[in-house]
């Protein structure tokens, strides 16, 4: 049996910067994975759509898909938009949603990589204190996710690591850099726990403004490639096995 068709499944933006992240990163993880078949989808305001994806890989004879959001925590969009979509899939598919993105030791690997790209070194680190900058939500889930990266981060070698969110939720960027420099953190660096740019990353940055550091969107960073191929193959293998029964 040949291998699921890989659909990567974004949000979509009016910001061109979206779609163009989303892009870039499905070209390196087609370039890590050569011959695996690797599609992208968008839920909203970007082209093409997901629901068009799904029929024209069934109107080519496909049958075994693997829906990956590109998401980084288990909120509206995973739990609910998605699923939708893919229930109104056309019948002949066998689809199988994989996990999320987040958690993973990858992407704090990829955080890392953005700040040291954006001037931090490693030598400043244990000096260093961060905001782990997401881009927030009303799931507690979700909330809770970003806290445990948070407490997870600080155990790396950073002098400390505070959660921050630019919708929905408290503290915002700035809060939490005000609160590392009255810890008395030698620097602050801000981290955007976000894969793309946008209206809520370009916020994100705002709030970066009395930081010394700010890294970039996660974008396509080799971490996060292999994040994708990981969860892939993590649904992969059970559609597979179902798929020969």
């Amino acid at each position: 049996m040949s291998e699921p068709v890989l659909l990567v499944i974004a949000h979509g933006s009016r910001d061109p910067r979206h779609a163009a992240t989303v892009h870039a990163l499905v070209r390196r993880v087609r370039a890590l994975r050569p011959g695996l078949r690797v599609e992208t989808g968008f839920l909203d305001f970007n082209v093409p759509s997901v629901r068009g994806v799904l029929e024209s890989l069934d109107a080519q004879g496909v049958r075994d898909v693997v829906a990956l959001p590109l998401l980084l925590t288990r909120a509206f969009h995973a739990k609910a938009d998605i699923p939708a979509v893919l229930a109104d899939a056309p019948p002949r598919l066998r689809i199988r949603q994989a996990d999320v993105l987040g958690p993973s030791p990858l992407l704090l690997s990829a955080l890392e990589r953005r700040l040291y790209e954006a001037g931090l070194t490693p030598a400043a680190k244990s000096s260093t204190g961060v905001v782990l900058a997401s881009a927030g939500s009303t799931d507690p889930e979700a909330i809770a996710v970003i806290a445990d990266i948070a407490r997870e981060w600080r155990h790396t070698g950073w002098r400390a690591v505070r959660p921050a969110f630019a919708s929905a939720s408290l503290p915002r960027t700035e809060d939490a850099v005000r609160e590392l420099r009255a810890l008395g953190c030698e620097r602050v660096a801000v981290a955007p726990y976000v894969l793309a740019p946008g209206r809520l990353p370009d916020r994100i940055a705002r709030g970066a403004a009395g930081a010394d550091v700010l890294g970039g969107v996660l974008g396509p960073a080799p971490e996060v490639a292999r994040v994708v191929l990981e969860r892939y193959d993590g649904a992969r293998l059970p559609l597979a096995a179902a798929a020969s029964a």
